[in-house]
């Protein structure tokens, strides 16, 4: 043991208790956050609060007494997180400390391999905690997490670069949750309960660094801060579904009656598994917590009395809830929605800021599916909704998603590239009808004159030109106008090629493979070429296209 010791850094139980400290406080930090998330199993938006309160409970469990040894930390964690675990989210997370501090309990000191084995018991207690563990939750990524922390704990033993190798590979797993649970697919979230796991491993490392949790870009995540309304909007309430069982039980078993057996909480948790779902019945013949959501939480009830006293009752209607929900949707339908297909996180904020309701991902090589659209427009609380697919390969798919979603008038303006989406948006008027703005945006798309400046994929010739791989190539939306080695000599020539006397606007969007300062120095040289014009510079971020040209 003391060669480990000096040779890997040494977590002490003070130190061990001032992370759990901070993880709690880091998942408070953003606990409105996490309930926004949440979807999965019902949208009833309370997994950052269940979770967080959770965590609560266990730390005021820590700072009663002295913890001066890891048994100590151990038994104060498990007891505080079971006894004020709430929701499912929260029971499940208190089994995931249960499991993590009893594994160090005989412990004096944790280094990066036993940190590991703590996870991988953590994710342990918690699988065999639920009845019918599904992946794609807050499972998913401790199981994983703990696995990745086993491997890299065999070559890291230096705690800070450990922490922040696993919080990067938990937020990895976050972030395949929606492919493994399809409605955090169809909603277009991560879970809810691994979004707070993410928090709480941020605010071990805080912890352990002995740092103060801020509300800031490091937790707070402001590019991801979303208030209800706009929750409202990013799911797919259609998509969710009816809720097969409508209470959400759960409760304390406390005092048992003397003729009570282990064999007996099994029994309960078979009887629980066939009144509902959702189902954690934990605990020993101390405590029992239990987690149901039933039709029937008399019986439910009635059934725990036969075991001991039943203490801490909260049954919530979830039909209720659903139904608050669902008609605040409703109120909130307005008569026309936009979304807009684009490539480059520059065009993303543009029309996002111009309003547009949803933005997905597309464009040249990287052509969304009509599902990928129709998942989009489900999303959008609007009687019609108006689709700018802004390439050519993109139009079909967005025609054939009428197909794919009911309860909504979907209509398609065939802009065949950004500027013309872009321009389309600029000709929408919310206050007037469908017909209206379609025709308004229809007779935009022949008002901007497009351009693209890219590189060759490899040798041809085409359109008279002999193009080697790696050449810099202009394009109009039809052929390619000019070639050559130096981009902005062909950006040059592209723009004096398509230019006509009537243009007044010059509008230069760069690509995330150009410089910030090159752009600036180009779009003031076209400046001077063109006093006639007014040159704007805008940062599309697309790939692929070093700049795209909008003339008016």
């Amino acid at each position: 043991m003391a060669a480990a010791r000096s040779n890997a850094t040494w977590v002490l139980p003070a130190v061990l208790k001032r992370m759990i400290i901070s993880g709690g406080k880091a998942l408070q930090a953003n606990k409105a956050y996490v309930d926004q998330l949440n979807v999965f199993p019902v949208p009833d938006g309370d997994t950052g609060t269940n979770m967080s309160l959770t965590m609560a409970s266990a730390i005021r469990e820590l700072n009663t007494g002295d913890v001066t040894t890891m048994k100590q930390l151990a038994e104060k964690v498990s007891h505080g997180a079971l006894s004020g675990a709430r929701g499912n989210s929260g029971v499940i997370l208190s089994q995931i400390l249960k499991g993590f501090a009893t594994s160090l309990a005989n412990l004096d000191g944790v280094d990066t391999k036993r940190f590991a084995k703590a996870l991988c018991s953590g994710a342990e207690t918690a699988y065999s905690a639920v009845s019918k563990p599904q992946e794609g939750t807050i499972l998913t990524v401790i199981r994983l997490t703990a696995e990745y922390a086993t491997d890299c704990s065999r070559t890291e033993n230096n705690f800070e670069k450990f922490l922040n190798k696993i919080i990067d590979r938990s937020q990895e797993v976050l972030e395949m949750t929606p492919q493994l649970l399809p409605v955090l697919k169809s909603a277009g979230v991560v879970d809810s309960g691994g979004q707070g796991l993410v928090y709480i491993f941020k605010g071990l490392l805080a912890g352990y660094l002995d740092q103060e949790i801020i509300v800031d870009e490091s937790f707070a995540q402001a590019s991801q801060t979303v208030q209800q309304d706009d929750h409202m909007e990013m799911l797919d309430y259609e998509s969710l579904g009816d809720l097969t069982f409508g209470y959400c039980t759960e409760f304390f078993i406390i005092n048992m009656l003397k003729k009570t057996t282990l064999t007996d909480i099994d029994k309960l948790r078979d009887y629980l598994n066939e009144m509902g779902d959702s189902v954690i019945c934990i605990g020993d013949l101390n405590l029992v917590k239990v987690h149901v959501h039933t039709n029937n939480p008399g019986k439910v009830i009635a059934k725990a009395l036969t075991l001991g006293e039943v203490d801490k009752i909260k049954i919530d209607n979830m039909m209720e809830q659903n139904r608050q929900l669902r008609a605040q949707y409703e109120a909130n339908r307005k008569p026309i929605g936009l979304l807009a297909v684009c490539a480059g996180e520059g065009f993303s904020a543009i029309f996002k800021d111009l309003l547009v309701d949803q933005v997905i991902e597309g464009g040249q090589t990287m052509n969304p599916s009509a599902e990928d659209i129709a998942s989009a427009v489900r999303k959008i609380n609007a009687e019609n909704v108006i689709i700018l697919p802004n390439n050519k390969n993109i139009i079909l798919a967005a025609e054939q998603c009428r197909s794919l979603v009911s309860k909504r008038n979907i209509y398609v303006v065939p802009t065949r590239n950004v500027p013309q989406g872009l321009n389309a948006v600029l000709n929408y008027n919310p206050e007037a009808d469908v017909t209206e703005n379609l025709e308004a945006m229809m007779s935009s798309l022949s008002a901007v004159t497009n351009g693209e400046v890219t590189y060759a994929v490899r040798d041809t010739e085409v359109d008279k030109f002999h193009i080697s791989k790696g050449d810099i190539i202009g394009l109009d939306n039809k052929k390619i106008l000019t070639s050559g080695k130096d981009l902005v000599e062909v950006t040059f020539n592209l723009i004096k090629k398509i230019k006509k006397s009537s243009h007044q606007v010059i509008t230069l969007y760069y690509g995330k493979d150009v410089k910030e300062e090159d752009a600036i120095a180009f779009s003031e040289k076209v400046q001077e070429a063109h006093p006639d014009c007014d040159v704007m510079l805008q940062y599309g971020g697309q790939p692929l296209y070093y700049y795209i040209l909008a003339l008016e």
